[in-house]
């Protein structure tokens, strides 16, 4: 435990010629004529397991995967499915344990080199007893206010190899450490919305499709694509939804539903639909909210009864809306049509439709990801509010029905349990040191950059202070924050700074390039685990079998930390005394126990075995109304909220003296806007980065053949409309430079009539894929925060602004360099 840098480089001389020859994707002479000789040799075997893509049954054939093919019950199977095996087998994939060169050599603990991508091979051993000494480092000579571990992402699907839970686990059993809140996804929507209606929202079940279908006359998908997003899921996806898209498409051709897409570009939802859209300029939906308020009050269309009922605070709110408070503006149509681009008779049609009829609103996510994005969610609250409709079926407001199934029907079933992810109850870590001298222990997730370059400084946080640790050490597992944070550049600063970078994934990300020390973990497709079918709906549970062993030297994420343990005597306490199928036994019987009285379930054995379907059914869900049981007694159900009513004014989030984010929804001006806004004279571009097509955020993004399906020119694709294309001299299929003063990068000119003048789109977590480790280095591939913002939303959520970015473009002439974003690090001997 005591090996030295000089004794460590030492070692690898001896230990090279064995290393390089190691575990491959080549099978084994023994496992190959095991295949041949099984029964299944001329067919292979089929397994079955699930993924945030959906369920499949993969042939395997030889140790391979050779087919994949969506489970029968999955009527509407994403063509993401075609990207599974390049997961898999990516030439990306990090195959052994790795530590970055100048981080050895150089005796310190230097980062100016952070992102060169030069790393020496070395074996588990080595790696583990580099990570466990440097976690005894960071505790004896700082304390746990140096050690930043809690960073986590949507990481594979799975209850038990969670890898978040692992990785927190077991760092928490060495020694406590700083943690974050909140997420890049909702950052502002979770934060704001329990003070307006008493839930984060964002993760609520909403009202089940058949009750909007039957009950609904109007439905505006507000900055939402649910037939893009709902490709996906937190858990299992069973691509349900798409029944009722279609049984939607239907009632919009024959006139019983009016859908209305307000969004600046037209989206996958409203090409599918064939649906309406009010076009509304780029982060100013408020104003457009604001309007459309003032038509509701003036004109007398708004629920005076429900408010009184259910609400608060609206005779604060109103004076901003008719000009009579401090800024002594009325928030007339026609003060908001200059701004939002929508013209004030419009407006005063649109408040008037949804006044009419029964109204389901239904927000999407990226439009609270702008500065100030706490607005436009409390706004829209605020409106459905005034509709006097929340509570009934089809009709209020919903945050979530892009998400992972939200709006089916749920069966109200118990999913399985996970592996814990904190230390068991009475046990403490080997390093007691709850000390975080004077620094906060929980940070917000996008202020982890700001920790670092700022130490020491005081923000506040949704009515606390928050003092920025200063960070030392980052263990990073199953994320890629290299992929969700802002401004490259910026990250680069902060990176040069850290002492030591470690992280554990099955890819080589831009997150493994800049670490110092890299340990392989296996994909989900080479373990076994069990899974929710269904995250909202709950529609059963799935067996994921293993397909193939590890490839090269990769291990799960259990394997991994336990052995690390290990290193100070707790792996039998980490690991409960189980090994991978008892825990997944273990989680399948408490899950089968708490479902005995409404759900039937078969004995573990009869579930995983591989002939059978693969998978639990729940049966049919049974509707649900989001608010219904508040709406119905509000004293018996009151919100979360502080006074149990919708708050349209905050008393407490006003007590917070923020300048904003006040007492009641407002419209503030941003740092930059296209369409005449700040900075827009010189990059007059507003560029869009909502959730990939194609893609689960980064991940997939290396699966080679799947890729190129939609790269152009290997890059990543940028969405422009034809004017802002022909006044640039750009052509559908050219090479294209974006770049603002943040940064600069190549994209792929996809030319689309979808996209207005003004708004431009690169899809969130294409890979960042620096020409060299330099600030201002450009990104060969097309990662679009490598030209966003790193602010906070404000003082309340300080989430992120990523959508507050402006941008020009320019089609790149000169020497093509190569992307550099796949493929894995530089191997030093």
């Amino acid at each position: 435990m005591s090996l030295s840098r000089r004794k460590f480089l030492k070692g690898l001389a001896t230990t090279s010629a064995v290393t390089v020859i190691g575990p491959s994707l080549l099978t084994s002479a023994a496992r190959a004529a095991e295949e041949v000789a099984s029964p299944y040799a001329s067919d292979g075997v089929w397994k079955t397991t699930g993924s945030h893509w959906g369920a499949f049954r993969a042939r395997i054939y030889n140790g391979k995967v050779t087919d994949i093919e969506p489970l029968d019950r999955d009527k509407y199977p994403t063509d993401m499915i075609n990207g599974v095996k390049g997961i898999i087998y990516s030439p990306s994939r990090v195959k052994y344990p790795m530590v970055r060169l100048d981080w050895l050599k150089k005796h310190k603990y230097s980062g100016d080199t952070r992102g060169n991508n030069r790393f020496i091979r070395v074996t588990w051993d080595e790696a583990l007893d580099l990570l466990y000494q440097e976690l005894e480092r960071v505790q004896k000579d700082y304390g746990p206010w140096a050690l930043h571990a809690g960073m986590t992402g949507w990481r594979q699907t799975g209850q038990f190899h969670s890898c978040g839970n692992h990785m927190q686990r077991a760092v928490g059993m060495h020694g406590n450490f700083m943690t974050k809140v909140g997420d890049y996804s909702t950052g502002a929507g979770q934060t704001i919305m329990p003070y307006v209606l008493g839930s984060t929202e964002v993760y609520a079940q909403g009202t089940s499709w058949p009750d909007i279908l039957s009950n609904s006359k109007n439905v505006i998908l507000w900055a939402n694509d649910p037939v893009k997003n709902t490709q996906v899921g937190w858990q299992c996806e069973t691509h349900d939804s798409y029944e009722y898209y279609e049984q939607l498409k239907e009632k919009v051709a024959k006139g019983e539903i009016k859908v209305i897409s307000v969004d600046p570009v037209k989206s996958k939802t409203q090409n599918f639909l064939s649906c309406d859209q009010i076009y509304v300029n780029p982060q100013t939906d408020v104003p457009f909210m604001l309007a459309i308020a003032h038509t509701l009050y003036t004109e007398e269309l708004y629920d005076k009864e429900f408010i009184d009922t259910y609400a608060l605070g609206f005779d604060e709110f109103i004076p901003y809306v008719v000009g009579e408070a401090e800024d002594k503006t009325a928030k007339t149509p026609e003060w908001a049509e200059p701004i939002c681009g929508v013209k004030a008779d419009q407006i005063r049609e649109f408040a008037r439709m949804m006044a009419k009829d029964r109204t389901q609103i239904i927000f999407g996510w990226a439009v609270q990801r702008q500065q100030h994005g706490e607005q436009p969610y409390w706004m829209g609250a605020v409106i459905a509010t005034m509709l006097g409709q929340i509570g009934l079926p089809g009709g209020g407001i919903s945050y979530s029905h892009h998400y992972s199934g939200v709006g089916i029907p749920p069966t109200g079933a118990s999913g399985p349990g996970g592996f814990p992810r904190n230390v068991d109850e009475g046990k403490k870590p080997k390093w007691d040191n709850d000390d975080f001298n004077g620094y906060s222990r929980t940070i917000p997730v996008a202020r982890w950059i700001d920790a670092i370059l700022e130490p020491g400084k005081e923000i506040n946080y949704n009515g606390s202070k928050v003092i920025l640790p200063d960070t030392k050490m980052l263990v990073v597992s199953g994320c890629n924050p290299w992929h969700h944070h802002q401004d490259r550049n910026r990250m680069k600063k902060a990176f040069q700074k850290l002492q030591t970078v470690v992280t554990i994934d099955f890819a080589w990300t831009a997150t493994c390039r800049f670490s110092d020390i890299v340990l392989p973990a296996c994909t989900q497709f080479e373990r076994n685990d069990i899974d929710l079918y269904g995250a909202y709906s709950g529609t059963g549970v799935i067996a994921m079998h293993k397909l193939v062993d590890p490839l090269y030297q990769s291990r799960t994420d259990f394997d991994i930390f336990t052995d690390f343990c290990r290193r100070f005597g707790r792996n039998k306490e980490y690991t409960r005394g189980m090994d991978e199928m008892e825990w997944v036994r273990s989680l399948y019987e408490d899950c089968r126990e708490a479902n005995k009285a409404n759900f039937e379930m078969p004995e573990f054995d009869k579930f995983w075995e591989i002939g059978e379907a693969g998978w639990v059914d729940f049966g049919e869900g049974k509707n649900f109304v989001r608010h219904a049981d508040f709406r119905e007694d509000p004293e018996i159900n009151p919100l979360g909220t502080p006074s149990g009513f919708i708050e349209i004014y905050s008393r407490k989030i006003a007590s917070y003296n923020y300048e904003h984010c006040q007492g009641h929804p407002m419209w503030f001006e941003k740092a930059e806007r296209s369409h005449g806004g700040p900075g827009s004279d010189k990059f007059p571009l507003w560029l869009q980065s909502c959730h990939p097509d194609q893609r689960l955020h980064s991940q997939m993004c290396e699966s080679e053949e799947y890729r190129a399906t939609y790269a152009v020119q290997g890059r990543e694709p940028i969405y422009i409309s034809p004017e802002d294309a022909k006044a640039r001299g750009i052509k559908d299929g050219d090479l294209v430079r974006v770049f603002n003063d943040r940064g600069q990068l190549l994209a792929g000119a996809r030319v689309s009539d979808d996209y207005p003048p003004g708004v431009v789109r690169i899809h969130e977590g294409a890979w960042y894929g620096p020409l060299n480790e330099k600030l201002g280095a450009i990104d060969t591939y097309g990662d679009p925060n490598t030209v966003t913002m790193d602010i906070g939303t404000s003082e309340l959520a300080q989430a992120t602004s990523a959508n507050t970015v402006i941008v020009d473009i320019e089609k790149f002439t000169g020497e093509v360099p190569p992307v550099t974003a796949f493929g894995g690090p530089i191997y030093v001997s």
